[in-house]
């Protein structure tokens, strides 16, 4: 399950472009530890919340905390670092914080704790690689990404989209509670699109993400009341469990939204999701080692199709920004050839 702040569009900056014989910078080599440390810590939630629901604790709960802990962090760093650029609130903009934080947490994950009921750990963090795929399509449909299928780039994004949902298909046909994580990187797209007006309305990110997950906790407090009637399931009954919520509130709904917001800004948005794929490996061995999960065939085939597509669609994004800096620098060479006086 992962956390994001706004992403206007998938850019891939050169970070660890080399020229010649030189060798990774300093920064270049911490970009790459923080990137990585990133996906280890989502692919530390997908076993965290497995072993919080094989313990016990009911699946509309552990959001509930996970949320609260996750605003705790959050609300100080948001209110003191962001204390001065902080823009003003509207009723208009806290409805929209509302709405978000059905999408991006609510829905979200809720759909991801219902589907690791019945998917194994490493099928669910093969199906979120579907994340960029889908946004790209949503993002198309609305009008905000241009398609350009005649165009090399535009046909990669096309058809790594087409692939990635067919490994998901694939997934989703030997595990039906497939669909429940297919519903959370559906929202989790839709949030992705949703918010990028909302961001740049408010640019405080810190301060944007502690309202989410506000309005989230209060969302998903309202399920839990509803649905959880069991007092046992609201109990944390082991070392295990409280670890567990206590890592999915610190962790992944705290430092790691920091850390993405960090490696976003430093390498951007394309270069961070190009590591998923690490993350379904990591899931992959510490779920065999620890819940003796079975890999088949088709839960395979479907993730590899899932990777595959996924690297196909941030290709045709970073072929996609070549060629428009390649035609803007045709431009301006073309303009300072005309001679204002002829």
């Amino acid at each position: 399950m992962r956390s994001s702040p706004s992403q206007d569009s998938l850019e891939m900056r050169p970070v660890l472009a080399r020229s010649g014989g030189e060798s990774f910078s300093s920064g270049q080599v911490k970009l790459l530890a923080a990137v990585l440390l990133l996906q280890l810590c989502y692919a530390g939630y997908n076993i965290a919340a497995k072993v919080a629901l094989d313990k016990g604790i009911g699946q509309f709960v552990f959001p509930v905390y996970r949320n609260v802990i996750g605003f705790s962090l959050l609300a100080p760093f948001a209110y003191f670092l962001e204390k001065e650029d902080r823009p003003s609130l509207s009723l208009s903009l806290l409805f929209q914080f509302f709405l978000l934080a059905s999408f991006g947490i609510t829905i979200n994950q809720v759909c991801f704790l219902i589907g690791l009921r019945y998917v194994p750990t490493t099928y669910a963090a093969a199906i979120q690689n579907l994340g960029p795929a889908l946004t790209f399509a949503m993002a198309a449909a609305l009008g905000l990404e241009q398609v350009h299928i005649a165009k090399r780039y535009g046909l990669a994004k096309v058809l790594g989209t087409v692939t990635s949902i067919g490994g998901a298909t694939v997934i989703t046909l030997y595990k039906v509670g497939c669909a429940y994580i297919l519903g959370n990187c559906v929202t989790w797209s839709a949030w992705m699109v949703l918010q990028v007006p909302v961001v740049k309305k408010y640019p405080a990110k810190l301060s944007f993400s502690a309202f989410i997950c506000f309005f989230g906790f209060l969302q998903c407090l309202v399920i839990a009341c509803i649905s959880e009637t069991d007092s046992e399931k609201w109990k944390v009954h082991s070392v295990e469990q409280l670890c567990a919520i206590l890592y999915s509130g610190l962790v992944v709904s705290g430092i790691a939204i920091a850390l993405q917001i960090w490696c976003i800004d430093k390498g951007g948005p394309l270069f961070t999701a190009v590591f998923g794929p690490v993350q379904v490996v990591a899931v992959a061995i510490v779920s065999v080692l620890i819940f003796n999960d079975q890999l088949y065939l088709g839960g395979v085939v479907g993730s590899v199709l899932i990777v595959f597509g996924l690297y196909l669609v941030l290709w045709g994004k970073k072929e996609e920004k070549v060629s428009n800096q390649d035609m803007s620098q045709g431009l301006q060479m073309h303009a300072l050839q005309i001679d204002p006086c002829e």
